[in-house]
């Protein structure tokens, strides 16, 4: 199995950009296809962003859509998450995700994925 390790939540101004950081352990990264979800205070958690195996497909919320962008990096064990004009909405525990993936898919539900790190607090002030 992974093992996901967050890094790089934080306080941010409304407008303001944040780069998310997820490294994994264990099995060959690039058999996973990866995602990001988070989860706001008395809400269920939602998905945000997911990229396949090879990185070449991503998928976003409408909620995120041309304001963050994930990435990743085989020889890095690790994939991003880039937020730029950030809303107090936006406001969450960030989770980085992963599931064994198939060809050049990517998943766009919380249920879809195995494996979860334990998540990194992300403010952005009004």
């Amino acid at each position: 199995q992974v093992q996901l390790v967050e890094s790089g939540g934080g306080l941010v101004q409304a407008g303001g950009s944040l780069t998310l950081s997820c490294a994994a352990s264990g099995r060959t990264f690039s058999d996973y296809a990866m995602g990001w979800c988070r989860q706001a205070p008395g809400k269920e958690r939602e998905f945000v962003a997911a990229i396949s195996r090879s990185g070449g497909n991503t998928y976003y919320a409408d909620s995120v859509k041309g304001r963050f962008t994930i990435s990743r990096s085989i020889a890095k064990n690790t994939v991003f998450l880039q937020m730029n004009s950030m809303k107090p909405e936006d406001t969450a525990v960030y989770y980085c995700a992963a599931r064994l993936g198939s060809g050049n898919s990517r998943y766009a539900r919380v249920e879809d994925y195995d494996y979860w790190g334990q998540g990194t607090q992300v403010t952005v002030s009004s």
